[in-house]
């Protein structure tokens, strides 16, 4: 049979709280809350200054999810694998009773083999997670809580491709005669561990975005002792359409084996053909062609949504983030949800994929506002030791192929002065934050970690990255080159990655030649564009943020940072046309893409999925796209969330009643010291705007009622 993988989006139960029986699977949950996933249980529950300034003021906790899911009777004897794209965190699986593992950070995708487990025709298989995040001081921003990512079942044969297992390479562009040529490489790891099967043989195509089929590869696979088997193939596309930022050509590459007389496909993913270059003397190059990178830094978050972030949201971030002239994104400071990726690929985005914030030893935690002692010292470092090397595997595995990623940075401000390291050369160390801290965290402290140590880990890391993925470049944003580079912190890193150092661009280019830079992390100040575009030596910049997030709050009733130029809520701010001015973007219209341009709202529309349609001042945001039958991308698919905007409506009050086939999702405005609780069905505009999210959760009409909150007057009546 061909491979099949089922997203699971509805049918799931939740409680938030201990309940230790249930990873039994005869455990009765009717009484649990029904939801869909992904699921962000930090959201669903109230700010309180009681809770951490560093990740929102929002809650954490322990949670249960259950999930009773029917596995066709003709799947029995197949190879069936078990999905998270992230659980926040410390995640402990069981299925139909037996603990599959556990996996503490929250931003690694989490695999299990359920075959030998997993029940088949009317016999439901029960899936139970268990999520304990009560240490909510262990992030510097919003985290979010519970299986805040999608959730698949893979059905394949037991000889089928390994999750990950594809690698595909663009070696050179070139011509062959007259003809401009790619030479691709093709790599699959294969489960061939099955005694009963004879030869097999395993035939890779590559297809266009016309379904023609522009290159086949096909050879017999020799069986290994470890039962995984690896296949190579050399391949040549002729006339290729490169991927680029302004033309993201993508092509489909299936895996077929065949085994007798019985052929199926086993694997189809997305590939690009491109080719990427770092020069220390003229920065990057797509394709040949040198060009500025004019990127921006984004965390994961959604505002009102959380964690549980959707496919259909970031498109509409991404294509505004376009109209600035944008074409990099830094995904701060975690492996990122894989949608993000795909339309990284689809949309012509340039990715550095980052792993980690920090390694063995904890950063501060501000948890009653930024800088305001003492910290908390909670975190990922003290999973690190442990889990550093497979977290950092599993990203690379996952985003290798991916033709917008084009560097790994291995951690960010690793390096920041005392917070712990330090080292006796300096006696004194301040960052870039550090105006309100102690004096006496700013000295050198001998029983503080020596910062001599990053080196051996940044060494370890990289060769890691190397092993798994030579053809891309290692980096790190380093937070206090002023020292960190004296040590050879530089040294280990194929690009050199700095934040807010500007200053230090034409002296450290001299004592490192070899060394293509970057500025990782970047100020919206003129200066520091400037600092870019003026020397050829630097690839490009990171602004700090492209987008509004949760957390890093500087005191209560903040509850996120505003250092993006695109709200929490998805509007523009007044600098995003000065943006685009400066990286030779299109800009946005006042109105135009905010939302609609009528000042007041009222009336009704019928919207189909495909259409954008606006009333007064009610848009309703909807792409025209292509729907790939892996992700949740179709207006019609569970969990599908629309987007209502509402522009030009001055500080009105809005409440929102949701019947049919969906519910209230969230509403934003993007106001940061608006504490409402995410889970309310009215909020007030900021700025005029508000967006409101919808979710489908099966099939039929969803009818959408805005009211005016105050006079409780029908303002919209929108049928989606």
């Amino acid at each position: 049979m061909d491979t099949v993988k089922k997203i699971i989006t509805g049918g799931w139960k939740f409680h938030y709280g201990e309940c230790e029986e249930a990873w039994y699977k005869g455990f009765d949950d009717s009484s649990w809350e029904e939801i869909t996933v992904p699921h962000d249980f930090a959201v669903t529950g109230p700010f309180s200054e009681e809770y951490s300034s560093g990740t929102g003021y929002l809650r954490g906790g322990i949670a249960w999810y259950r999930l009773s899911v029917k596995i066709p009777e003709e799947c029995k004897g197949k190879r069936i694998t078990l999905v998270f794209d992230g659980i926040y965190k410390n995640s402990y699986v069981w299925v139909n009773s037996y603990f599959m593992g556990k996996r503490p950070y929250g931003y690694s995708e989490i695999s299990y083999d359920i075959s030998d487990r997993a029940s088949f025709g009317d016999e439901p298989t029960v899936i139970c997670v268990k999520v304990v995040h009560t240490d909510i001081s262990d992030s510097r921003w919003f985290t979010g809580s519970g299986i805040t990512r999608k959730v698949s079942l893979i059905v394949s044969e037991k000889v089928a491709p390994v999750l990950h297992g594809l690698s595909f390479n663009t070696a050179i562009i070139g011509k062959s005669g007259d003809k401009p040529v790619a030479e691709v490489n093709v790599s699959q790891k294969i489960f061939t561990g099955v005694s009963d099967v004879g030869k097999i043989r395993v035939k890779c195509v590559v297809y266009d975005n016309k379904g023609l089929s522009v290159l086949s590869m096909e050879k017999e696979l020799e069986k290994s002792e470890d039962g995984i088997s690896t296949v190579n193939f050399w391949g040549t596309i002729e006339y290729p359409k490169l991927w680029s930022v302004d033309e993201p050509n993508l092509y489909t590459l299936d895996t077929f084996i065949k085994i007798g007389q019985e052929e199926y496909l086993a694997d189809s993913q997305k590939v690009g053909v491109r080719t990427i270059s770092f020069d220390p003397d003229k920065g990057f190059s797509l394709n040949g062609k040198n060009m500025k990178l004019k990127g921006v830094c984004v965390h994961h978050d959604g505002g009102c949504l959380g964690a549980a972030m959707k496919k259909e949201v970031w498109r509409r971030r991404l294509e505004l983030l376009k109209k600035s002239g944008c074409n990099a994104i830094r995904c701060s400071h975690n492996p990122h949800m894989p949608e993000l990726y795909e339309l990284c690929d689809e949309l012509g985005f340039l990715v550095i994929d980052e792993a980690f914030d920090e390694w063995e030893n904890p950063k501060n935690k501000w948890h009653r506002g930024h800088n305001v002692y003492p910290p908390k010292h909670q975190g990922y470092y003290e999973d690190f030791p442990t889990w550093h090397e497979e977290d950092l595997r599993t990203m690379i595995r996952r985003d290798k192929n991916h033709p917008s990623v084009i560097m790994y940075s291995i951690g960010n401000e690793i390096d920041y002065p005392n917070d712990p390291y330090c080292h006796p050369i300096f006696t004194k160390m301040t960052g870039n934050n550090d105006n309100n801290k102690p004096a006496k965290e700013m000295e050198y402290d001998v029983n503080k970690p020596n910062m001599e140590r990053l080196v051996v880990i940044a060494k370890e890391l990289a060769d890691i990255v190397r092993d798994e993925d030579p053809t891309k470049p290692v980096t790190a944003a380093a937070a206090f080159p002023e020292l960190s580079s004296k040590l050879g912190f530089n040294d280990v890193m194929d690009v050199v990655g700095y934040n807010y150092k500007e200053h230090l661009y034409a002296e450290d280019h001299m004592r490192f030649p070899g060394k293509p830079f970057v500025g990782s992390e970047n100020s919206h100040r003129l200066e520091a564009w400037n600092a870019v575009k003026d020397n050829d030596y630097i690839c490009g910049q990171f602004l700090w943020t492209g987008i509004d997030y949760l957390g890093e709050a500087h005191g209560w009733p903040i509850h996120g940072s505003g250092a993006g130029f695109i709200t929490t809520a998805g509007f523009p701010k007044a600098e995003f046309n000065e943006r685009a001015g400066l990286w030779g973007g299109s800009g946005v219209g006042a109105g135009a893409d905010a939302g609609a341009a009528a000042a007041a709202i009222g009336g009704a529309v019928d919207s189909k999925p495909g259409e954008a349609a606006s009333v007064g001042g009610v848009k309703l945001w909807q792409p025209e796209i292509a729907v790939d039958g892996d992700t949740l991308e179709s207006a019609g698919d569970i969990g599908y969330l629309y987007q209502l905007l509402i522009t030009g409506a001055g500080d009105a009050e809005y409440r929102v009643e949701v019947s049919g086939a969906g519910e209230l999702a969230g509403i934003d405005n993007g106001n940061l010291s608006d504490n409402t609780s995410f889970s309310s069905d009215s909020r007030k505009c900021y700025e005029g705007n508000l967006v409101v999210y919808v979710r489908r959760l099966g099939g039929g009409e969803i009818n959408v009622r805005i009211y005016d909150a105050a006079s409780s007057e029908e303002k919209a009546d929108i049928n989606l």
